[in-house]
């Protein structure tokens, strides 16, 4: 029997690195887990080239782009291919837009990998899960801003999330391969960070980073938004925040520890002292397999770890003077209510101008420190232009202040 797979954002480096897995694991019928994985849902957001190489290999029935022309350009080029002889099924569903990403997310799947990257994902991540799907989260913002409507939501419906994140993937590994200890024995989670290209530079050194720069991270390849949320840190803030909702512990029981290595994806301390670790060299695809294999491992082609050849491991605690997004992130977090989603919208906006130009790098932690700041906590009615009418209150006060922030940074931009 198939195991059916939904993957929003496939043309990323989250969805093109799930799709090389589904190839992987489709070519080894020794897999233990499903011995067929079809592909059933595929979206993106601009690059309709790759959508359709993607939708000729795996035959999708549904596909969504981010702009009705290129759905449409989607449909004659579809149209093309059957009368060259490609296997494409006439009644492919293209859809486009918010909405058209909602209606897709929405289709009936044992798995949806979220891979859209930023706030975007929140409203599609809940269709998925009002499906009944299981959810391979790979977008850490959908909980940061909605954690517990998200999590709520899979408790009612049944439906597991499974963490794609290197760090939180390593720890769902230690607490189940420790289930028979309780989740009461856990002291605290620690969350690695490889400290990104600037982890030794100085705050006035800071000052004079460039996009370009910013971009170059040491160990992972990632997109722009990413990559620059790893140079300020804000990415491991985020997942502090992701964390606690995937783990139900509180901000003073998740720490972060700075290892530039990347070997040690993250560990779980024990109440009686003891540390598991989860470790091996830094390559998403092995989180991603576990996650669509889960609860069995399957056998993969990853460079084998080899401790001799690394030859140390080092752990430094975060430089929150340096990086402050950190530290934001922590407050947001203890502080609660909306305040993570104002401190991710700003946030989205303010790597938006940093890589347009518009501010310097600096300047994203002081103006995401400002935002929170002067977040009037209740806003007033019609300032959340983004919801329908008839969407749950609760979600309509976390689109509102992520609006609020994102015009904040705007203005306070120009």
């Amino acid at each position: 029997m198939a195991r059916t797979i939904g993957i929003l954002g496939s043309t990323g480096s989250i969805g093109t690195q799930t799709l090389e897995v589904i190839r992987e694991l489709n070519s080894r019928p020794e897999t233990m887990a499903n011995p067929h994985y079809a592909v059933k849902v595929l979206t993106c957001g601009a690059n309709r080239e790759l959508l359709l190489s993607q939708a000729l290999e795996f035959r999708p029935e549904v596909l969504c782009t981010g702009k009705r022309e290129d759905a449409d350009w989607l449909r004659e080029e579809l149209a093309e291919a059957r009368k060259r002889g490609e296997e494409i099924e006439p009644g492919v569903n293209i859809l486009y837009g918010d909405e058209g990403l909602t209606q897709a997310a929405a289709t009936k799947t044992d798995i949806t990998v979220t891979a859209i990257v930023g706030m975007r994902g929140l409203r599609p991540t809940l269709a998925a899960i009002g499906a009944g799907n299981d959810i391979a989260l790979a977008n850490k913002e959908t909980l940061v801003a909605g954690g517990s409507i998200v999590m709520r939501a899979a408790r009612e419906k049944g439906v597991r999330i499974l963490p794609v994140d290197s760090e939180h993937s390593a720890v769902f590994q230690c607490l189940e391969s420790a289930f028979a200890s309780g989740r009461n024995a856990v002291e605290k989670l620690i969350l690695t960070a490889s400290g990104g290209p600037f982890r030794s530079y100085t705050p006035a050194q800071l000052e004079a980073v460039t996009p370009a720069e910013a971009l170059r991270h040491p160990t992972w390849k990632m997109g722009g938004k990413i990559t620059v949320d790893c140079a300020t840190m804000m990415n491991k803030g985020l997942e502090v925040i992701e964390a606690a909702h995937l783990f139900g512990l509180p901000p003073e029981r998740i720490d972060v520890r700075v290892h530039p290595q990347s070997i040690v994806h993250s560990m779980v301390e024990f109440i009686d002292g003891s540390v598991m670790a989860q470790l091996g060299n830094p390559d998403m695809k092995v989180p991603i397999q576990l996650a669509l294999t889960w609860p069995f491992r399957a056998r993969s082609e990853t460079k084998r770890l080899d401790l001799a050849e690394i030859g140390q491991l080092t752990f430094e605690r975060p430089r929150t003077d340096a990086f402050p997004c950190l530290a934001l992130a922590y407050r947001a977090l203890g502080e609660g209510g909306v305040l993570p989603a104002v401190l991710n919208g700003a946030n989205e906006a303010a790597v938006e101008s940093f890589l347009k130009g518009r501010l310097g790098f600096t300047g994203i932690p002081a103006i995401i420190e400002a935002a929170m700041n002067a977040f009037p906590g209740d806003l007033p009615a019609g300032a959340d232009n983004a919801a329908e009418n008839n969407t749950a209150p609760e979600l309509r006060a976390v689109l509102a202040a992520d609006n609020w922030a994102r015009e904040y940074v705007r203005r306070s931009v120009l």
